[in-house]
């Protein structure tokens, strides 16, 4: 498996709450070539265990790996497979994207040539060529999305990790997300990604997760889910399974 998530918690400390767990004994596992879709709501656990899984949160407990290699234990070499992209673009607002693509290239020590080519790549494949040379401080959110997506994934990983990365995009620059994603799944990528948003995960996914509460409830393609809840709208699918989960613990 490209990514493999196994146990993962996280534990919390809220003066109002206490001792709290944002994430509970959460597995899964994605290879080269899948899209694998976290679905919950806001406050799910969504955000957290892909914080888990990108090195930026250390596990209370379980771990995951990146092609093969231990998040916690061997972090620095995790994060030289994986491209991780939010809904937060993140940007230096007074360069260019070529400058900001050309400093994570070489941060990720890439050669100046290929470098350079991949650069041109991403411009084709994000349609980004007609703002490569403005500062960011200037582009559109839709622009800037681009621009993160592309230095994320600058360093060509084999996996790809997005976190809600359609918030706040219009129906245009949506689809163009989603079409690159499929590109990505066709190059042989290892893709998972969060969202809230039930026809992204219909339309994407070949596998999907559904969290509440910090919990992994159901896992399946989406024809198994329907087959497993004798349902067939996602969002109605959805709902059963978290209100089963409910109701077992009243």
């Amino acid at each position: 498996m490209s990514l493999e998530a196994s146990g993962l918690t996280k534990r919390f400390f809220d003066p109002k709450r206490g001792e709290f767990n944002a994430v509970e004994n959460v597995s899964f596992s994605c290879d080269k070539g899948e899209i694998y879709g976290l679905l919950g709501p806001n406050g799910a656990g969504k955000t957290t265990t892909l914080r888990m899984v990108t090195t930026i949160l250390k596990p209370t407990a379980g771990t995951a790996t990146i092609n093969g290699f231990d998040v916690v234990r061997q972090a620095q070499e995790a994060r030289k497979h994986l491209g991780f992209v939010s809904s937060d673009t993140g940007l230096y607002e007074r360069l260019t994207p070529r400058e900001i693509l050309l400093y994570f290239g070489r941060l990720s020590k890439m050669s100046d040539d290929n470098l350079k080519s991949r650069i041109d790549e991403l411009v084709s494949l994000l349609q980004m060529d007609g703002f490569m040379d403005s500062r960011c401080e200037k582009l559109s959110t839709g622009m800037k999305q681009k621009v993160s997506i592309a230095r994320s994934i600058v360093h060509d990983p084999p996996v790809i990790i997005m976190d809600e990365p359609t918030v706040g995009l219009d129906v245009l620059s949506s689809q163009m997300l989603y079409k690159f994603i499929l590109q990505c799944k066709e190059a042989g990528k290892c893709l998972l990604f969060s969202t809230h948003i039930m026809s992204e995960a219909e339309k994407l996914c070949d596998r999907i997760g559904i969290i509440h509460n910090g919990k992994l409830l159901a896992v399946g393609s989406l024809d198994e889910l329907r087959e497993k809840s004798g349902m067939h709208y996602l969002e109605d699918i959805f709902l059963s399974v978290v209100k089963e989960t409910v109701d077992e613990t009243c």
